[in-house]
């Protein structure tokens, strides 16, 4: 049976580099040595055997993505966020010879069936709450764990990559304010205490604050994450004469409202100004394209990545990444009410 010894022999260098390049750890090793032992590899035909190396090795080399979502759909991984999420992950995970699994889970219970039946060496968590069962689950495992977007006074043995939520709500809302408007709709997902929506709630309700404006709870909208369900809102908002604009927490939500709003016979940005928040990349294809807060989602995977990696090879991490936003103007907001 040809072995990893074999394949470097013949190739003049050492072992550790024949598995760089069988890892895909391609960063590591130079365009012509990794052509040279691939050549080598095929003409002896060797085939890595996996599963035995993960016996021998006690390490899979898999990671798992778990999306811990609370909703009656199963399309936790449609949110177009997730999907940048995920591509960036997984990029920077293969460049570095680890592969990754995706798996929802809905309850502290159904992780830890997952857990007991595949041996993966580390978990991707989004949006995980302090007081939620989960949570305590995650500070007994003894595995690599590394969360985004999650608000917890105590981290314990896990890593976060978060986002400036409250700040980018403020950005949001301000921009709405200096252009005149002041009866503004929040619009968002069910909201639960210290997750993102609630930071982002925060922030738009500081903004208003600061500019002398009550903020109204009669104006304040929430629907199931789908552009469907907020879709609702969107027509409910197109009813009433009292709002001007709307700041909603997700592109997904934005683009769901204004649909509402245009099936109400109402435009943006003539009727109601909108902003949402993500920029995802249909952003500017929309009409109007949508004004929106910016976060770096390539970055944000790459970063989430780059810590597990650090986490899975002993090497020190940093526990708590905050990545910075910025406002992205265009067509949906009406300037200068």
């Amino acid at each position: 049976m040809i072995t990893i010894d074999d394949i470097a022999r013949a190739a003049k260098v050492s072992s550790t580099t024949v598995s760089n390049v069988i890892n895909g750890r391609s960063s590591r090793v130079s365009p012509a040595t990794k052509a040279r032992v691939n050549s080598i590899i095929a003409e002896m035909g060797y085939v890595p055997n996996m599963s035995a190396r993960a016996l021998v090795s006690q390490s899979s080399k898999v990671v798992a993505l778990v999306n811990y979502f609370r909703t009656t759909t199963n399309a936790a991984f449609d949110d177009p966020f997730i999907s940048r999420l995920t591509n960036a992950v997984e990029c920077t995970l293969r460049e570095n010879g680890y592969y990754l699994m995706l798996r929802s889970v809905s309850d502290a219970d159904e992780l830890q069936s997952f857990l007991q039946n595949w041996n993966v060496d580390g978990l991707f968590l989004t949006g995980v709450y302090e007081g939620d069962e989960l949570y305590t689950t995650l500070r007994n495992i003894n595995k690599p764990i590394v969360l985004t977007d999650s608000y917890l006074s105590d981290y314990g043995n896990m890593a976060n990559v978060g986002l400036q939520d409250f700040e980018g709500a403020m950005l949001a809302t301000n921009h709405l304010l200096k252009n005149g408007h002041t009866r503004i709709a929040f619009c968002s997902p069910p909201i639960k205490s210290g997750g993102v929506d609630d930071m982002r709630l925060k922030g738009h309700c500081e903004a208003l604050k600061t500019a002398g404006v009550t903020f109204d709870p009669t104006l304040s909208f929430t629907s199931d994450f789908s552009a469907k369900a907020a879709g609702r809102i969107g027509r409910a908002i197109a009813a009433r004469n009292d709002i001007t604009a709307i700041f909603a927490t997700a592109d997904l939500i934005a683009a769901g409202v204004m649909a509402g709003i245009r099936d109400g016979g109402k435009t943006v940005p003539n009727d109601y100004s909108i902003i949402g928040f993500d920029d995802l990349d249909w952003c500017r294809l929309m009409h109007p394209s949508l004004t929106t807060v910016r976060q770096n989602t390539q970055l944000k995977g790459q970063l989430a990545a780059d810590l597990m990696v650090s986490m899975l090879e002993n090497e020190s991490a940093a526990q708590n990444v905050m990545l910075p936003v910025h406002l992205v103007e265009r067509e949906s907001v009406r300037t200068n009410l």
